[in-house]
């Protein structure tokens, strides 16, 4: 999970900024270097104000979600008061939608949706300074997966009111910009445009301070390499973790697409994490008892199956990608497993 982690987040990382870059050129004409410059400014700027302590980045966190949370306020609420009434929401036909084809958009489009939702557990790579952890990290969770169904709903309702999902095409970059454009005018566009970019920082923010506490939690344990435990001399934070995975982050950045990156986000983490979490639970319960366990599964082992059939499908849809996916887990395996030996042998020359 860690060997993953520390490519894979990288990846993450990449993605927003690429992303970011991306909408950009809405504003302002970028070339694709130019775009791979602003997407490896905006990885260490972010990295900059991550570089304090906890508690002021908090603060930083409260400010960037407020000003998101009014962006997608003015999103929904203008594209309701403005619905076209004749745009219809579903398609027409005949057809069933149980075909193979059917079948096979869905896991296509599913693995860009999977990748809308990944920041809802985001709250766990934070555990050790999360306050009352037992209670705030579930109910984190449940909050951000019902809030971003719920946003998500309303946004590309609101959007597909005003702009027919028919005429939408495939690599229209700025189908936001463009909404608020089709309902206000240019001007209110340029202003939704830099809201959009400041939600990309903030997604960036997000996912940076979670995942460079994952390697530092794994070192102060002894399961990765000891300099990750490293925390600043007077601002308490794993600074070396951070500096790391913004540093492979801005390498990412630089050279990968949109398109490539998330297919190999999603391929790894599915199989390190997804699939191997829901067998680890049942593991986890089979060697403890159900009695030690804080919380309680519905339906067991029913979730478990059922997760478990989903994210096979999913991994089938990332094709290539999936055995690349399957590669970096065995390589980390192999890590691991040389470096708990090298461990072992470092103890028992010390023993004797």
């Amino acid at each position: 999970f860690v060997w993953q982690t520390s490519i894979q987040a990288p990846l993450v990382m990449a993605s927003a900024a690429i992303g970011f870059s991306q909408y950009l050129t809405y504003l302002v004409h970028l070339d694709t270097m130019q775009q791979h410059l602003v997407s490896g400014g905006l990885i260490i700027f972010v990295c900059f104000l991550l570089y304090r302590n906890i508690e002021t980045v908090g603060k930083l966190s409260v400010f960037l979600w407020s000003v998101v949370i009014l962006t997608v306020i003015w999103i929904i609420v203008s594209g309701l008061t403005h619905r076209q009434q004749d745009i219809p929401m579903l398609p027409s036909g005949s057809s069933s939608f149980f075909s193979f084809a059917f079948w096979g958009a869905v896991g296509h489009a599913s693995i860009k949706t999977v990748y809308s939702y990944l920041g809802y557990y985001n709250v766990c790579h934070l555990g050790g300074e999360i306050r009352n952890p037992e209670v705030n990290i579930p109910r984190s969770i449940m909050i951000s997966i019902a809030g971003i169904t719920g946003l998500y709903l309303l946004m590309n309702f609101s959007v597909m009111s005003v702009i027919p999902w028919q005429s939408v095409k495939a690599d229209d970059q700025y189908l936001v910009s463009t909404f608020i454009e089709k309902i206000y005018g240019h001007s209110a566009a340029v202003v939704a445009t830099v809201l959009i970019l400041w939600i990309a920082m903030a997604s960036l923010f997000a996912l940076v301070l979670g995942y460079s506490r994952v390697p530092f939690a794994a070192a102060t344990d002894g399961n990765f390499f000891r300099v990750f435990a490293k925390l600043h001399p007077t601002k308490n934070f794993p600074y070396v973790s951070l500096l790391v995975m913004c540093g492979i982050g801005f390498l990412f950045s630089l050279r990968m697409k949109m398109t490539d990156v998330i297919n190999s986000i999603l391929a790894m983490r599915i199989i390190v994490q997804f699939m191997a979490q829901a067998v680890g639970v049942v593991l986890l319960r089979k060697k403890n008892g159900k009695g030690s366990l804080p919380f309680r599964m519905w339906l067991y082992p029913l979730p478990v199956i059922v997760s478990l059939l989903i994210w096979a499908f999913l991994f089938y849809h990332t094709g290539w990608y999936a055995l690349y996916g399957t590669c970096i887990a065995l390589l980390g395996l192999g890590v691991f497993f040389i470096f708990r030996y090298a461990t072992r042998k470092k103890a028992l020359s010390a023993a004797s």
